[in-house]
């Protein structure tokens, strides 16, 4: 009997161990769980915590916006961070922005992004080149509709900062013509000009400028508080048209041949401020004016094939080398920068306009290569010097738009007086002309030299903004190109060009924003905004500026 209690009581004691072990090992399990739920748990907070670290850059007014918390809030709630749609963060302030855009009035800039390491080796150059040069001051640069630099400078240690984020700067600086009057924007009929836009940093432009003392630039494009490029922005408009060239398989390579009046500092003659044209530099004549200009332009990236006295007195011209896509318009505009600062320091103003009221001479010679820029579609094959079948369309094509290319190309009253070659003829028009080895003409074709054939463009004087010259010239040419109403008749070798009716300049700047208002091509190509505030800006400058009045102010205002 005590043997059988013995082994109940064994019995038992190994019942109850095992209920105990099961016990534990539900316990074991169920703690196993937990702990994977909280690892789990803790991986997606940390997700989380870095999806709000490296969230895409809520712009005011976004779908998204409505979803950052308040501090108070978010101590006691999760909050998901949606991502934005993808054409939005493109164009996001905070984002990279890149040239060849393609979007119209009514569309955003899908353009491509760059990466990580691309931004991450740029912005290493940039530093080093900061460092080495000890730098304290970057310009953010862009272009205003008369092509006249305005710019912001951030202190140096700011840069990557607003590199990121950009830099804010009141859209009238922009948008208004150089005066602006209390009745302007009224007038205008435009909006949001006391609104702010981002001048956002394209970083290849970035350069050291060596006439300014510890100070480098950046080329901006600008865009609106939430994101989408100014439509009003030449260099936008330029851009997207370089990138409907290449759609259709082509590439453009140009340079600007630019005229320049140099002047002594302003003496007072019988109680008149007079500013005398400075003596032409011929041969060692101040030299190193020029040669610094021309060294300072090297280093900031434009290349100049060669500089010369001109006509007049105290005129000079500079020529580039050609380059490819949106970087001739960017030397040009540099150019219309360096000038002025580089002749103050030998005590000269330099002005786009000669001292008897003309403006001076801004060429645009450009050829039309192949998408991979290897062929000169200009060039024929055969080795005749004459232009090619496509050569001739695109021809044609500035032909055909050449009254409402003149408004753009010679923007003011001014520099109309060109067309007419100084006659006292009561006209209102002149033939548009073109021909070969004839700098007379409005569209001269060079065949000769190490460039290959080229059309040089000479409607457009030195006061017009470069970007706008070299957008409304892609623009016409593709024209050309598409269209069949200036097809040439006879073969390739012919030098005739057939057009269905003739083209004609017009003399005053009134009937030649009549035509380009009528342009429907350009309208289209350079955007219904643009064309609408250009002509109502430049209409508005018609009705408060006399010749005379006209004069002193671009000649201020472009120094």
């Amino acid at each position: 009997d005590t043997r059988d209690e013995d082994n109940e009581t064994k019995a038992s004691s190994m019942s109850k161990l095992m209920v105990t072990r099961e016990k534990v090992t539900e316990l074991h399990i169920s703690s196993t769980e937990v702990e994977e739920m909280d690892i789990s748990n803790s991986k997606e907070k940390i997700e989380t915590s870095e999806c709000a670290t490296n969230k895409p850059v809520m712009v005011p007014g976004s779908p998204e916006s409505h979803l950052i918390p308040d501090d108070n809030d978010s101590k006691d709630q999760t909050v998901v961070i949606k991502p934005l749609p993808l054409p939005t963060l493109i164009n996001a302030p905070g984002g990279e922005f890149h040239p060849n855009s393609s979007d119209t009035d009514n569309t955003r800039d899908n353009t491509r992004v760059s990466t990580a390491p691309q931004l991450s080796s740029r912005m290493k150059h940039i530093k080093q080149e900061m460092a080495k040069n000890h730098l304290q001051f970057v310009r953010f640069e862009a272009t205003d509709l008369h092509g006249v630099s305005r710019s912001k400078s951030i202190p140096a240690q700011f840069f990557q900062e607003k590199v990121i984020h950009g830099v804010y700067m009141p859209r009238g600086y922009l948008e208004l013509i150089p005066n602006p009057k209390d009745n302007e924007v009224d007038h205008i009929r435009a909006t949001c000009f006391n609104s702010d836009i981002v001048l956002m940093p394209e970083l290849s432009t970035f350069r050291v400028l060596p006439w300014a003392k510890r100070t480098a630039r950046v080329i901006c494009d600008t865009f609106t508080v939430t994101g989408e490029p100014l439509l009003t922005s030449p260099r936008h408009i330029a851009k997207r048209q370089l990138s409907q060239l290449q759609d259709a398989g082509f590439s453009l390579l140009s340079a600007f041949i630019y005229d320049f009046c140099i002047f002594g500092v302003p003496e007072i003659i019988n109680s008149k401020t007079i500013s005398l044209p400075a003596s032409a530099l011929l041969n060692n004549h101040d030299q190193p004016f020029i040669q610094e200009l021309v060294d300072g332009l090297y280093h900031t990236g434009a290349n100049v094939e060669s500089f010369s006295s001109s006509t007049r007195p105290g005129q000079m011209e500079i020529c580039f080398l050609p380059e490819f896509g949106i970087s001739s318009a960017d030397n040009a505009f540099t150019l219309r920068m360096a000038v002025k600062e580089v002749a103050r320091k030998y005590n000269y103003i330099t002005s786009f306009f000669i001292e008897t009221g003309f403006c001076n001479s801004g060429i645009l010679s450009h050829s039309l290569w192949d998408v991979d820029e290897k062929k000169n579609m200009f060039c024929s094959s055969s080795g005749i010097e004459q232009l090619t079948i496509p050569g001739k369309k695109w021809l044609a094509g500035l032909l055909k738009h050449s009254a409402a290319l003149s408004c753009l190309m010679a923007p003011a009253v001014s520099c109309r007086k060109r067309y007419s070659k100084e006659s006292k003829d009561l006209k209102e028009s002149v033939p548009t002309t073109w021909g070969y080895n004839d700098n007379s003409c409005a569209f001269n074709i060079k065949c000769h030299g190490e460039k290959g054939t080229r059309i040089e463009n000479k409607l457009g004087s030195a006061t017009a903004n470069p970007y706008l010259v070299l957008a409304a010239t892609v623009a016409a040419g593709l024209d050309g190109l598409y269209g069949d109403d200036g097809v040439l008749s006879g073969p390739e070798n012919s030098t005739d060009l057939h057009q269905a009716k003739p083209s004609e300049i017009p003399l005053k700047l009134e009937h030649a924003l009549m035509a380009l208002e009528e342009d429907q091509c350009l309208r289209q190509a350079l955007g219904e905004t643009f064309i609408r505030y250009f002509v109502a800006m430049k209409k508005y400058e018609l009705e408060n500026e006399e010749t005379d009045a006209e004069r002193n102010k671009f000649l201020e205002y472009f120094i």
